[in-house]
């Protein structure tokens, strides 16, 4: 068989200004020697959260885009999925899944679903269905808060839930699909981020990081592409999380320090150098 890099499926949309989804997490692989292969769901010019962009849905356009791939035989060592915008697209990622994923291969499903209690507006309940099917079908799960509790049918706390509340609904979660799970940045004080990682059949693991200003775009795309292209790397799940968060935590101060705006997402191209040193 013919030797060749590690290579990862980006399933998830292409923004050009504002570091985020394919744009954030293509370099960063790649960073991490690992092949990215975009598959777009969305063409923007810049993410939603600027007053103007234009947006291009690529639905109808992924059957072909993907066919192109099922016709030359590739093969994936891992996929990632991010946002997906219909319920049409969650259908072409199972069969995507379906087709690709061998023994070897994991699936890291972001569900990139609200945050702070409250659903993207675009999502409606059947794609909430939606993204619970797709858990099924993840190896690993990188849910925030909101997330987590929508995909396990519980209402949005009015309080810091426990370590054993948290870990009650990643059990629910993993019952049916993801051997890891970490619940990224949950405020924890005024002070301090919590990610609360969950291994099947293990006990939770905790990694703190200093909250630094204001959340900012794209943090969970850079968070989730550095977990995928470690564990693809061979380390540990834990160790995954805790270079990503790291990372994350480097790039946010830096972004202090040049004064960029919040909606600009990460400066991580200032630090790619890092994530390729022990991979």
């Amino acid at each position: 068989m013919m030797k060749r890099q590690k290579r990862i499926a980006l399933i998830n949309d292409i923004t050009g200004f504002g570091r985020c989804s394919i744009a954030a997490m293509a370099p960063i692989v790649s960073a991490m020697k690992i092949q990215a292969v975009p598959i777009p769901t969305a063409i923007l010019s810049t993410h939603t959260q600027f007053p103007i962009y234009y947006f291009d849905d690529y639905t109808s356009r992924m059957h072909d885009y993907i066919q192109t791939y099922k016709d030359l035989n590739l093969e994936f060592d891992a996929i990632a999925t991010g946002f997906l915008g219909s319920v049409e697209q969650f259908e072409i990622v199972f069969d995507f899944i379906e087709t690709f994923k061998n023994k070897d291969a994991f699936v890291l499903v972001d569900p990139v679903m609200g945050d702070h209690g409250h659903l993207y507006a675009t999502y409606t309940p059947q794609m909430c269905e939606e993204m619970k099917k797709l858990v099924h079908y993840a190896d690993l799960l990188t849910p925030n808060l909101t997330e987590l509790v929508t995909l396990v049918d519980e209402p949005y706390p009015d309080h810091l839930p426990s370590f054993d509340e948290l870990k009650q609904m990643c059990q629910k979660l993993s019952d049916n699909g993801p051997q890891h799970i970490v619940v990224t940045g949950i405020p924890f004080n005024d002070k301090q981020i919590l990610n609360f990682i969950y291994n099947k059949n293990e006990d939770y693991q905790i990694v703190m990081v200093d909250r630094i200003d204001q959340d900012r775009c794209g943090t969970g795309d850079v968070i989730a592409s550095v977990i995928a292209g470690s564990y693809l790397n061979g380390h540990s799940f834990y160790h995954s999380v805790k270079k990503a968060t790291k990372f994350a935590s480097r790039c946010i101060e830096r972004c202090v320090e040049l004064e960029i705006p919040h909606y600009y997402g990460l400066c991580f191209e200032e630090y790619l150098w890092e994530l390729g040193r022990d991979e």
